[in-house]
């Protein structure tokens, strides 16, 4: 897998120290435009809306203005046809415009009672992080816009495996777009995932089909852990069989107990030269954030990056990659 999946703009920033990077991202976020809520008028922890036990999520993808004088979602015709040729223009009108807009819906089952009863349990409702990455994504994916995060050749050649999937909003959506997806998490939320990826996709795990490529598996990162090396692989060996090309995690970061077993995990599932790790996180407590960092930065053989301008400032986006034979220091 070529080292492009994940496209570098000029403007990408390597990072080499937690405390620089800290002071960064958090002195952008006091000068960020708006404050984010939930629907009952609070911003809370970051989830969408905690009271539901049923979300229906929808994705309004626009297309980007184009420079001509092509029909635009808000200037509508530029001039007024001949009069014998109104209906035609007015139809094609209608159809250029149905191609500019593009609406996705997923519905998702919350178990919003393990929220507040199971301890450590934060992935049963759905976060806002989960949903505004994946707005950027499939806006990106749909319109194949110039700037977008991804190769969106390679991405549908790769495997991306997802930690702390929590309700499997992402490998719902993100599916379609990869050639494998597999969500993991604690062995307490498998059932809500499998639920949700059922919900999205009449009769899975199919074989064939919409949806057959999404695969549910367990990964405790501190079990993970506490396991020696020699038998790392009878606890996943799904990641020996699929080497992944994407470790995506998306607001997992928030106790300092699990810091050291996640930063172990995504060291573990990462293949030097082939594997590519994407970190956003909705930027709370920033000892947390810093302490995650350092112990990343400090692993041997990988290159960090923020990602600048993918999603608004109450988040920070980082990729990594785990250096290959050549040492490589960008993204040639």
């Amino acid at each position: 897998m070529s080292t492009s999946l994940i496209k570098l703009s000029p403007e990408t920033e390597q990072v080499h120290d937690a405390d620089e990077e800290v002071f960064i991202v958090y002195t952008n976020l006091k000068s960020a435009s708006k404050d984010l809520v939930g629907p009952d008028g609070f911003r809370g922890l970051g989830h969408v809306d905690s009271r539901q036990d049923t979300l229906s999520v929808k994705f309004e993808l626009v297309a980007p203005l184009q420079p001509d004088n092509s029909l635009s979602l808000t200037s509508g015709p530029v001039t007024t046809p001949p009069a014998k040729k109104v209906k035609g223009k007015r139809r094609k009108s209608r159809d250029n415009a149905q191609a500019q807009l593009k609406t996705i819906e997923v519905e998702l089952v919350q178990d919003k009672t393990a929220l507040r009863t199971r301890k450590g349990d934060t992935g049963s409702v759905l976060w806002r992080a989960s949903n505004e990455f994946a707005q950027v994504v499939l806006q990106q994916h749909n319109f194949k816009m110039e700037n977008s995060i991804f190769d969106h050749a390679l991405l549908a050649e790769s495997h991306v495996v997802e930690l702390g999937s929590g309700t499997g909003l992402l490998s719902v959506v993100l599916s379609p777009l990869v050639r494998r997806h597999t969500a993991t998490d604690i062995p307490d939320l498998l059932p809500l995932i499998r639920k949700n990826v059922k919900l999205n996709f009449s009769g899975w795990p199919k074989t064939t089909g919409v949806g057959s490529n999404i695969f549910v598996e367990e990964l405790d990162w501190q079990t993970l852990q506490t396991l020696p090396l020699s038998s790392r692989h009878r606890y996943c060996p799904w990641i020996a069989e699929n080497p992944a090309d994407l470790v995506l995690v998306v607001d997992c970061i928030y106790h300092p107990s699990l810091l050291p077993s996640l930063v172990e995990t995504i060291d573990y599932l990462s293949e030097p030269g082939r594997t590519w790790v994407m970190i956003v996180v909705e930027l709370r407590q920033e000892d947390v954030v810093r302490e995650f960092l350092d112990l990343w930065i400090k692993r041997d053989d990988w290159l960090l990056w923020r990602v600048n301008g993918l999603l608004d400032l109450h988040f920070a986006v980082w990729v990594g990659h785990k250096k290959g034979p050549r040492n490589e220091e960008n993204n040639d």
